[in-house]
């Protein structure tokens, strides 16, 4: 069995998520890494976007910012930030992927802030950058994110980025477009989704290693189970290959 890290499993199965011919807006670090490693796999035709105006770039290597120079090499377009984010208003992005300092059982992040006062908190983070834009109009929201306690809590001190609000119709009733949201939560332990009604977080597979429980353990809130969890399958030889040799060769990522 092939040897590999954390950050190694979670770009690999994200990048699995990524079918050929979809569109995906990214920013830089482990997003970025598995749409490069889904383009040079399975998914040659998949249209990669930054919010910085790159619109599908053959890119060279790792990019250290959405408007790093390779974020245009051989793209289709040198747009802007407005023309990329009408895009997704207009309903042309498939998926998206986004971090955070703190997650809730549907899918809400928090990047501003850890604390309840806003103007005095205990930690202030940088905030939303594109994020709200590309979790309110791209129709798949991909999370990637170590999971501990101190993430996965039962409520967000922040929404940054809307996932599924409070649940249910709520997101829908806000106004944001329909059936549009988070997807799958892309762990260091496995992989979750979100119940069909109650919008609620459920383990979908494990990662090798891991069990129910111990996602559960590392979690604040109570996880739902799938009828039939499956175990993750784990990172190839030739998918470590490219994403060590070809996506982050300087492992701007994968030496985090």
């Amino acid at each position: 069995m092939a040897d590999y890290n954390i950050i190694e499993i979670m770009i690999c199965v994200a990048a699995r998520e990524l079918e050929d011919g979809a569109t995906v807006g990214v920013g830089t670090g482990a997003p970025c890494a598995a749409a490069m490693l889904a383009q040079r796999t399975h998914s040659p035709n998949l249209v990669i976007m930054f919010e910085a105006g790159g619109v599908d770039p053959q890119l060279p290597e790792m990019p250290i910012s959405v408007g790093d120079t390779r974020t245009f090499y051989k793209a289709v377009m040198a747009s802007s930030m407005c023309d990329i984010m009408e895009t997704c208003c207009r309903g042309f992005v498939d998926y998206t992927f986004l971090g955070g300092a703190q997650i809730d059982m549907y899918g809400n992040l928090n990047s501003t802030i850890i604390g309840a006062d806003h103007s005095k908190p205990k930690v202030r983070f940088p905030g939303s950058g594109g994020a709200n834009d590309f979790a309110s109009f791209c129709w798949r929201m991909l999370v990637m994110i170590v999971q501990d306690t101190r993430r996965f809590v039962e409520k967000v001190d922040f929404i940054t980025t809307p996932g599924w609000l409070e649940g249910g119709d709520s997101r829908a009733k806000s106004g944001l477009p329909l059936d549009a949201g988070p997807y799958r939560i892309i762990t260091n332990m496995g992989v979750m989704d979100f119940e069909r009604e109650s919008k609620r977080m459920r383990v979908i597979s494990t990662n090798p290693g891991y069990s129910f429980e111990e996602i559960q353990l590392n979690c604040g809130f109570e996880l739902l189970r799938a009828p039939d969890i499956t175990e993750t399958k784990p990172p190839t030889e030739e998918e470590l290959r490219i994403l060590r040799e070809e996506v982050d060769p300087y492992k701007y990522v994968l030496g985090r």
